[in-house]
């Protein structure tokens, strides 16, 4: 039965699951119950949520963290603390999740959609540079997946222009460019701990910055509108209620602890999947670049190639499952495509359509994100990447099954 697919009523290449996630232990019940006993559950006067606010800056090369409610909440608190709002454009890319554009939208700026690298998924500079505008004020570059942007290049695009960069960096904890850790290359930087995250509590986030006036103001938005040194009834600006609680804290601790560890198995196993990959028709991986010392592998990216396989990419995936490998389609809808803007559905958020009357983001097209969400994109989850070697040899085993049995699929 090795000759047939496993969709075809073959031998699938593996039975065995993949690792689980989240992982966790006795630690994390340990640092629970610790809180939990301690009576202090919220941020003001615990000590967890402090705690990892230090260790995460620090090791991110980041003079400030500050933790906060979820990744959504971190990119829009940003965004306000930099002073963006009505009237600015944020350059975004559209092969993202939702919160990257829809925060720019909560902050009353208008997100401008700019495509893709083919080959990285990542924005590329040069769409960047041609969309600017004299209203655009900012510039949120996604590292997808957790492979660096081009950060060199964005940064230089922005220097020329005077543009604030905020890292879109929820798939990239521990990520490094060019030896420097992502999410304090930018002015500011975001990271999401929601529970599919390569680091997480279920929901959290945090903003990272070197600029002391930005933190300052970020700390303010997420605490109310309070300043340092004033009265607790003592409100200065618009803000919320944004702090993360103890009890996520002590399990971010807990889960940091074992962080580096799983890093490093994640970019071995990453390496050694893409060699494999990279052998086999119609499979192009995500192109790791030169400046990439670290990827994080929140995804294993690849592109699939319907031409060479003869099916399409549904087809391709369902053959996968069926040999014990679960890939994902991706982002199918390019952000543009929602309906939230295809409509500008923005509920009280109306200074978009205000400044931009004749804005119509169904005119919006971006090539290269379409051919990945459409066609191409595929995508395996972080915990496969913390597996064993032979858990990677399964995986590329089984597409090379799918390719060179592909004829027993159909057209």
């Amino acid at each position: 039965m090795a000759d047939k697919l496993a969709i075809q009523g073959g031998s699938p290449v593996r039975t065995e699951p993949f690792p689980a996630w989240p992982i966790f232990g006795e630690d994390e019940e340990r640092r629970l119950i610790q809180a939990l006993r301690s009576g202090n559950w919220g941020k003001q006067q615990g000590e967890e949520v402090t705690q990892f606010e230090q260790r995460f800056a620090e090791y991110h090369q980041a003079k400030h963290g500050l933790a906060v409610v979820n990744g959504t909440a971190a990119i829009r608190i940003a965004l306000v603390a930099a002073g963006i709002g009505t009237g600015n454009e944020v350059i975004v890319p559209p092969s993202t999740f939702l919160a990257t554009a829809s925060a720019v939208v909560e902050a009353n700026a208008t997100p401008v959609f700019v495509d893709i690298e083919l080959e990285t998924s990542n924005i590329d500079p040069e769409a960047i540079r041609l969309a600017i505008t004299p209203r655009t004020k900012a510039i949120i570059p996604v590292h997808l997946g957790g492979l660096p942007a081009n950060m060199d290049a964005i940064m230089k695009i922005a220097r020329e222009h005077d543009l604030i960069v905020i890292e879109d960096a929820c798939h990239a904890h521990g990520a490094s460019y060019k030896g420097r850790r992502v999410g304090a290359i930018g002015q500011m930087g975001v990271f999401s701990f929601q529970s599919s995250k390569n680091l997480n509590c279920g929901e959290g986030g945090i903003i990272l910055t070197n600029d002391d006036e930005l933190a300052g103001n970020c700390w303010s938005i997420h605490n109310c509108g309070r300043r340092p040194g004033f009265a607790w009834y003592d409100h200065f600006t618009i803000g919320g209620n944004y702090r993360l609680g103890e009890f996520q804290g002590a399990v971010l601790n807990a889960q940091w602890d074992r962080f580096e560890s799983q890093a490093e198995t994640r970019e071995t196993n990453g390496v050694y999947l893409t060699e494999r990959l990279a052998r086999i028709p119609g499979i192009t991986p995500q192109a790791r670049t030169a400046d990439c010392t670290r990827h994080a592998y929140h995804l294993f990216s690849l592109r699939f190639d319907p031409d060479v396989f003869g099916v399409s990419r549904e087809v391709f995936l369902e053959a996968l499952a069926a040999e014990g490998v679960t890939g994902l389609a991706g982002y199918v809808i390019p952000l543009y495509r929602q309906p939230l803007f295809e409509n500008q559905a923005f509920g009280p958020y109306t200074a978009c359509q205000a400044t931009h009357p004749d804005l119509n983001y169904r005119q919006a097209s971006c090539p290269n994100c379409e051919t990945i969400s459409n066609i191409q994109g595929v995508w395996l989850e972080h915990r496969y990447m913390l597996g064993s070697r032979a858990d990677m040899d399964d995986i590329a085993t089984a597409i090379e099954k799918v390719y060179d049995h592909r004829e027993q699929l159909g057209g």
